[in-house]
């Protein structure tokens, strides 16, 4: 997997605005997205993703516009997911600057997606969005849900995830639902199954709370870090978790291009 740990901001976006609740739940303004993206490139952020968090819920697509002028501000790879439902919305999102696009709900409904998506733009695009929970009913202890987190489903989140990465799927997102919002650390034993079942990169999300919580998702398993009120509410900066992170022995991207300082 990856060498180098990457830091990604998260972009959790209703009507054009950055929001951020309690595991997906009364969501808050934090901002507006475009200029939270410069500010995060600013600092050193390795990637963007840009979540649409209400467009499964409303069955409309992604805020085209908000995604192109984020990707004309920040040159970083930006993944943007939310009401992705056919390899179509894909190529539009690539059209208008995004790097990577993210599958979740639609990909649960017809898993084919994966395919056609892999098979078209490469496996290299395709993130898959796991939203997960715990739950008694499934093999592993946790379950996939859509609508950001608002449906369990049956599938059992470390099968679901197998059978993407077998569809093509070249990242998979894993956010838990259970952590989301809390800022009381990532799900370390999720993202630890999820490493030993996953031969493509592991990104880590969900629970962020402190710069101390983001080595130990490294630890154990993720290639990729992933938070959102902990940045949006400045209780922290990007640099500042890169050097914590740093101080705790994980080798991460050096951010002097972006900022002029050492992160």
């Amino acid at each position: 997997m990856s060498v180098v740990c990457r830091v990604i901001p998260c972009l959790d976006v209703a009507a054009g605005r950055v929001v951020k609740g309690v595991n997906f739940e009364n969501l808050r303004d934090m901002g507006d997205p475009v200029e939270l993206a410069r500010l995060y490139f600013a600092q050193g952020a390795d990637e963007l993703t840009f979540l649409d968090v209400t467009a499964t819920v409303d069955e409309r697509s992604t805020t085209y516009d908000v995604v192109q002028r984020t990707a004309e501000q920040v040159f970083i790879p930006l993944t943007v997911g939310g009401g992705v439902r056919t390899h179509e919305d894909v190529a539009r999102l690539l059209g208008v600057g995004a790097d990577k696009v993210g599958v979740n709900s639609a990909a649960i409904r017809r898993p084919a997606l994966i395919d056609e998506i892999a098979d078209r733009f490469g496996a290299q695009v395709l993130v898959l969005s796991l939203d997960v929970k715990r739950s008694p009913t499934t093999p592993s202890g946790f379950v996939v849900t859509t609508h950001g987190g608002r449906t369990e489903t049956d599938r059992d989140a470390l099968s679901w995830a197998r059978e993407a990465i077998e569809r093509g799927a070249g990242e998979l997102l894993v956010n838990s639902i259970d952590a989301d919002g809390t800022k009381e650390g990532f799900d370390l034993e999720l993202v630890s199954l999820m490493r030993e079942i996953s031969s493509v990169p592991v990104i880590a999300s969900g629970g962020a709370g402190a710069v101390e919580h983001f080595a130990p998702a490294v630890r154990a398993g993720a290639d990729a870090v992933l938070a959102a009120s902990v940045f949006h509410s400045g209780q922290c900066s990007v640099g500042e978790v890169k050097r914590a992170m740093r101080a705790d022995g994980i080798d991460v991207r050096d951010s002097r291009l972006a900022t002029g300082e050492d992160a």
